[in-house]
Parts: structure tokens; sequence; C-alpha cells
């Protein structure tokens, strides 16, 4: 494997902790104390009731494709060559995440909505692993 040269993201205080559970291989979401509501992207107080009683919890890592593109024409420098698959993932727990879809085939014919996804990392440097998804066998 090629190493990365891809944009290598940079954690905030409010980031920092999915980032340190993706190097473990957890997906992490937040969800507020105060109304429950579960949500991507990482922030400091609840976008549903403004709350700032939120915690952080291990998802699943399972969801399903909500929509795709297959990406032919990278940008510049981008880590993978076309072309690719980018979607958008129904996370189980509700809330949706965009992320690459690996280990299918960048065809139509491969790739459906609602299909069952689950997470899985690649580790990009000694402090990142970025989350993708790939299609998910039955149980």
């Amino acid at each position: 494997m090629d190493p990365y040269t891809g944009p290598i993201p940079k954690p905030t205080p409010e980031s920092l902790p999915f980032w340190q559970g993706a190097l473990r291989g957890e997906l992490l979401l937040q969800r507020c104390d105060d109304c429950a509501t579960v949500y991507f992207y990482p922030r400091a107080a609840c976008p549903g009731c403004l709350s700032p009683a939120v915690r952080w919890f291990a998802a699943s890592g399972r969801g399903t494709l909500y929509s795709f593109v297959i990406n032919h024409r990278a940008p510049r420098k981008f880590p993978v060559a076309p072309p690719y698959v980018v979607g958008l993932v129904a996370l189980a727990e509700g809330p949706r995440l965009m992320s690459r879809i690996v280990e299918v085939e960048p065809d139509p014919r491969a790739v459906r909505c609602d299909m069952s996804l689950e997470v899985v990392f690649e580790r990009i440097s000694a402090d990142i692993a970025l989350p993708h998804f790939r299609p998910r066998c039955a149980p």
C-alpha cells in the first residue's frame, strides 16, 4: 500500500474524542443528556436543544447507504485513484455521515442505496484513522 498523501484532519477540542476513538477502531457519536438527540459532526452543544450536557458513546458502526456518487475525477493529490465511491451513510443510531465506501466495485450495478454497511478504519498517521464503510454480510 502506498503511503497516504491526502489531507489530514486536524482535531479540534470538540472533535478530539472522535479521532481518539477512531484510532481504537471505535466509531464515537455524541448523545444529548437532556433530549436524547444523537448527532454527528462533533459539537460542544446539542443541535436539537442547545444543551451543553452531551456525552460520547460507541456506536454500532452499522448503517445503510442513503445516497452515493461514483467519483471519476479526484482532486489533486487525492490518495485514491478514481473511480471510487463516496456515500452518505445513515447510521443505525440516526445521524448521517459522509464517507468513502470501500471493498465494493465502483460500478452502479454493485452499489445500491439501502445496502447494509459497517465501519472500517484506515490509519493514515500516528494520530488519525479515517472511518470508511464497506458492505456488511448478514450475521
